[in-house]
């Protein structure tokens, strides 16, 4: 399974001057020098200090001063989700990456720890020796602290402009990121992708659609929870007219608990899509960890399809399968909206939405924790809005009423 991408857009243009400082916190000492040593071999990343405990990191935050903390959940002493306020306040604008196993105990206090701050989280496998040889565990990791820890080095005005991106380098699971060069110059750093320069014209913005919508879309990634949870309480109340389905980035396990939070949010009922099951108004279906979730016919129902086909754009489930299959049933009468997320995946299946008729709102920069995937569709030209996360609610609401 995948759950995160190469980005298109992840941030503007720029060259980070300094490696990103980053803290890394395990009770395992296997762990802990594990993610070290993989951090420190990436020219753009570097350990300023690591710990056993929570308690040990929040008394050392204001000395080493990182960019980012990788955080474990369960910890003797002080756990993760303690430590976690702590730190924030002893440094404000502080990144921190949640790690866990896919225990359903341990996807609970990731996304509450996304509520309290945290900006993301890893899935780790649940020995050391999976932790050892997983290539996706590695990839996730190093490519989430360096764009996260970038973007806060950008927000802190520790930036300049990027050399020209080299290749990234394919793995066969979750996000990849650039693996370091041998020939590199010592904290040269080129990302695994292109970026926007902070000059470039303003994208193209579409018309929205004149046809009332039988459908929402949406899709997000880093940041998602958050914002999906802040949406649904806007929306809660005005989507009882027709079905919403959803594709956020994330591991099995953690889907489920996802649209536990969905339905508390909006006052109705979210879960994972089932195959075959029909949809119906008012509900809220989300992409089950693992599998893509598309929508398709049977008979002269309309029904949700899971299936195990590839990765698209390193995840999976993808939200370009989503919007691509709903192109050819709802047509013009789509909405769809695409949140914050590192990566591309979306951007394809927004133009196609837009191409056909269809309305699709992006969230904006300012707003997103990575403007990768919001800002790869403003930047294919298929937004007909691009709009901070406070906004989109209430134009859906609009749009879901009658008006513009």
């Amino acid at each position: 399974m995948a759950f995160g991408s190469s980005a298109a857009v992840d941030r503007p243009n720029a060259t980070v001057t300094d490696p990103v400082r980053v803290m890394v916190v395990d009770d395992s000492v296997v762990v802990r020098g594990l993610i070290s040593r993989w951090i420190d071999e990436d020219p753009a990343l570097a350990v300023v200090a690591s710990h056993r405990n929570g308690k040990l990191a929040v008394d050392d935050v204001a000395r080493s001063n990182p960019d980012v903390v990788v955080l474990d959940v369960e910890m003797p002493e002080m756990d993760g989700i303690t430590a976690l306020p702590l730190m924030l306040r002893a440094k404000p604008g502080l990144v921190v990456v949640m790690a866990s196993t896919l225990t359903r105990r341990n996807a609970e206090i990731s996304l509450k720890c996304l509520s309290l701050g945290a900006a993301d989280y890893v899935p780790k496998p649940e020995s050391n020796s999976g932790v050892t040889t997983s290539a996706d565990f590695r990839n996730e990791v190093i490519q989430k602290v360096r764009t996260l820890g970038q973007r806060a080095q950008m927000r802190a005005g520790r930036s300049g402009a990027f050399p020209t991106a080299r290749a990234p380098a394919p793995t066969s699971g979750t996000a990849h990121a650039t693996q370091p060069s041998a020939a590199a110059p010592a904290r040269s750093f080129a990302p695994s992708q292109p970026r926007v320069a902070p000059t470039a014209a303003a994208p193209q913005l579409r018309s929205y659609s004149s046809v009332a919508p039988r459908v929402l879309l949406i899709g997000s990634s880093t940041g998602g929870p958050q914002a999906l949870t802040k949406l649904f309480a806007e929306i809660g109340p005005a989507i009882a007219n027709l079905p919403v389905l959803i594709t956020q980035h994330m591991p099995a396990t953690f889907t489920s608990i996802l649209a536990e939070h969905i339905t508390k949010a909006a006052g109705r009922r979210a879960a994972e899509g089932v195959h075959g099951e029909p949809l119906m108004p008012g509900r809220i279906y989300v992409a089950p960890g693992g599998r893509h979730m598309v929508i398709g016919k049977q008979g002269t129902e309309t029904v949700v399809l899971l299936n195990d086909l590839p990765p698209v754009n390193f995840c999976k489930p993808a939200v370009d399968p989503l919007f691509d299959s709903a192109v050819p049933i709802f047509g013009s009468a789509i909405l769809a909206c695409v949140l914050t997320g590192m990566g591309h995946d979306g951007a394809a299946g927004a133009k196609r939405i837009a191409d056909g008729g269809g309305s699709v709102i992006a969230q904006d920069e300012e707003s997103s924790v990575v403007w990768g995937m919001p800002g790869a569709v403003a930047q294919a030209g298929a937004a007909a809005e691009i709009l901070p996360l406070d906004q989109i609610g209430g134009k859906i609401v609009r749009i879901l009423g009658g008006r513009r």
